[in-house]
């Protein structure tokens, strides 16, 4: 138990961390902006702290599974953090485009930040890097069909029916997601998974406290979301009026949450492709992707319709033509089972085009 304290150090911070924020919410929030704004960052950073925690023990449940199911868990559990966050913000928040811009932000930072920072390095560290080719059309034709339902034709839907619309949406997701979990874990798991004949296999020997790891990862895992919760809560508040005062770009907020749910995945993509497991890097980026479409959507569409409070998803002009180029990007470079440098900087050049076009307000 005492292991588990000192390994649990981020949690107990970020506890001690809520319970002062709980019990100084009113002077964070009305003591002017730069007040507001400090309380936002340290909170932000506990809940970053939190959510490594709560990846760490995906990650732990995600190895005893192997791939693709540790894929799979490692995406689902970034997903959560991303709606819990998104679900309480949205609350506070009166901007009706912060679910969208939260979505798109993730893409751009899974696909290019994520894959094109991961295949830079490992490129220039490994050379050529393989992966299963299948998996890579899979996850970009998926996304590509649930964005453009999702968030490209409802610039096109009249707003008296877009309520229509939006149930039809989370129906649709739901159902792309069902098939993708039956492919993904049944017969077609091969799509998503790599032989890897170099690398070493693993120790035998059990390890210690291997029988209840388990059980100890899914608790504080659970216990993770509910601090990054009842966290979130004071963060949107005090961010709001801080982001309100600097006059700052609108898709700032939105890509603050993508960062927060993506930081764990960013730390372990790397970790795989310096480790020349590109699978992983796919698995990863591409499946954070599609998730956050495909299970954000139709949670915060589904919100929408039960609190009233519309959801502007349609994505701008601007944000349309990133989508598209990044996706067609990926077809090419995701279409020959190998990655490089040279495919990596490309993804990471269009991921600070995004962000050159987030500081300019666009």
């Amino acid at each position: 138990m005492r292991r588990t304290f000192r390994e649990e150090y981020l949690l107990a911070g970020a506890v001690i961390i809520g319970v002062l924020a709980y019990a100084c919410e009113h002077a964070l929030v009305d003591n002017g902006p730069l007040v507001a704004l400090a309380a936002a960052a340290v909170l932000v950073a506990a809940i970053v702290g939190v959510s490594l925690r709560v990846a760490h023990h995906a990650e732990i449940l995600a190895e005893k599974v192997g791939d693709p199911y540790g894929s799979m868990i490692l995406t689902l559990s970034a997903v959560l953090v991303e709606v819990v966050i998104l679900g309480i913000m949205v609350g506070h928040e009166q901007s009706p485009t912060l679910v969208r811009d939260t979505i798109y932000a993730a893409v751009m930072l899974d696909i290019n930040g994520i894959l094109g920072l991961a295949a830079l390095m490992g490129g220039l560290k490994h050379g050529e890097q393989s992966y299963n080719d299948d998996s890579g059309r899979v996850y970009g034709v998926m996304i590509l069909t649930a964005m453009g339902i999702s968030m490209i034709v409802p610039e096109f839907i009249p707003e008296a029916r877009r309520h229509i619309y939006a149930i039809y949406t989370i129906g649709a997701m739901l159902v792309l997601y069902s098939l993708f979990v039956r492919m993904q874990v049944g017969a077609h798991s091969y799509f998503f998974s790599y032989s890897y004949p170099e690398k070493r296999r693993r120790s035998t020997h059990p390890q210690p406290h291997a029988a209840n790891s388990s059980m100890m990862s899914a608790g504080i895992l659970v216990l993770g979301i509910v601090i990054i919760g009842a966290l979130a809560e004071v963060m949107s508040k005090s961010l709001n009026v801080s982001l309100a005062a600097m006059s700052a770009p609108p898709m700032l907020a939105g890509l603050l949450v993508a960062t927060i749910s993506a930081c764990p995945e960013i730390l372990t993509a790397l970790r795989a492709a310096l480790a020349n497991r590109m699978q992983s890097v796919v698995n990863i980026a591409m499946g954070a992707s599609l998730s956050t479409v495909i299970l954000t959507v139709p949670a915060m569409e589904a919100l929408s319709l039960l609190t009233g409070k519309p959801l502007e998803m349609a994505m701008t002009p601007v944000q349309t033509v990133m989508v598209a180029i990044t996706l067609f990007a990926a077809a090419i470079n995701l279409n020959d089972g190998q990655t490089n440098a040279i495919e990596g900087m490309t993804h990471f050049i269009l991921f600070t085009a995004f962000l050159m076009l987030t500081a300019l307000g666009l």
